[in-house]
């Protein structure tokens, strides 16, 4: 029988600890435990997190796992909400109430410097901006282009509003860069999109499914200047959220669907355990949060994601 040495050319090496970060194959033996252990694939996964106060749909969500922000969208009518909540990482708490009741905007930021803008109330579309600090939201400046299912990207100070839903042409090609004051025209997409995912920078811009009438799997790359073309979604959807980079990002929801990118293809990963469209999402792709949304019903839950990891696995204990 070949022995480790033969096989891999080398030596197990003994340790008195674990090493803080392992790669996936890596051997070792363990001398304090004492074990023989190794670098295990552990796969991604959601995890549910605590319920928001409220169930709604249609809403904003901005910031990291930790410290989420969701605001606005539908509770009882389309007449929308000014409601906020603010997330801990396991506690949803209210927040500072919104100027303008809405729902369908777009939004960006952080849980203390978040934006949110456009939106629809019935009867019409809006074109107005708040800015949240952590506590209370102010009007910001207005958008050229009153729209609703409008994908957003960046930050309050550096905000990006991407395609959108008007009365006249569903999916409309603008989009509207915000420099913490006033809105100005960026680069034209190459075809019109509503309810797209958007994640990343005003100047490295990712926008990931949507559609008008029928989904759609493309997706577009800004880089502060002009769209192009990404890679295409594995499974074509709407009203679905992104949390990350242009170059890495995860894109969620629309279905129970999961998918992660790396700036070039998108790759399949673990499910949400709730399919839910019109949902909330933040955050990065090492740590993502969705929550709100729609299956049949309205929904307050929250979900929190992991992606593939490395971590010890022991195999043979000694005695």
């Amino acid at each position: 029988m070949s022995t480790y040495y033969q096989i891999f050319g080398g030596k197990i090496n003994v340790v008195s600890a674990d090493p803080s970060n392992p790669i996936r194959g890596q051997v070792w033996f363990n001398s304090a435990t004492p074990a023989l252990k190794y670098g295990a694939l552990s796969p991604a996964s959601w995890s549910s997190g605590g319920n928001m106060g409220t169930a709604r749909y249609m809403l904003g969500g901005a910031g990291t796992q930790t410290a989420g922000l969701g605001f606005a969208g539908y509770v009882t009518s389309y007449a929308g909400s000014t409601a906020t909540e603010e997330y801990d990482g396991s506690v949803w708490t209210g927040g500072g109430n919104m100027g303008t009741a809405r729902l369908l905007l777009g939004s960006a930021g952080t849980q203390t410097a978040g934006l949110g803008f456009g939106g629809y109330s019935t009867p019409s579309n809006k074109n107005n901006t708040e800015e949240y600090d952590g506590t209370s939201w102010t009007a910001g400046g207005n958008l050229a282009t009153s729209r609703n299912r409008v994908g957003g990207a960046g930050t309050q100070t550096a905000g990006l509003a991407i395609s959108g839903f008007i009365a006249t042409s569903p999916g409309i090609t603008s989009c509207e860069e915000y420099d913490g004051s006033s809105w100005a025209a960026g680069g034209t997409l190459p075809g019109g999109i509503a309810s797209t995912a958007g994640t990343g920078t005003q100047t490295a811009a990712l926008a990931a499914g949507g559609g008008v009438g029928a989904p759609v799997s493309t997706s577009q790359e800004y880089d502060g200047t002009s769209w192009t073309a990404g890679g295409n979604l594995a499974s074509a959807r709407g009203f679905l959220r992104g949390a990350g980079t242009q170059t890495s990002s995860v894109i969620f929801g629309g279905t129970n669907v999961t998918e992660e990118y790396n700036g070039t293809i998108f790759t399949v990963s673990a499910p949400m355990a709730t399919a839910r469209g019109y949902l909330g999402g933040c955050g990065t792709i090492s740590a993502a949060l969705g929550f709100g949304g729609k299956t049949t019903v309205l929904t307050a839950a929250t979900e929190e994601y992991s992606p593939p990891g490395i971590v010890i696995a022991k195999t043979v204990t000694a005695t």
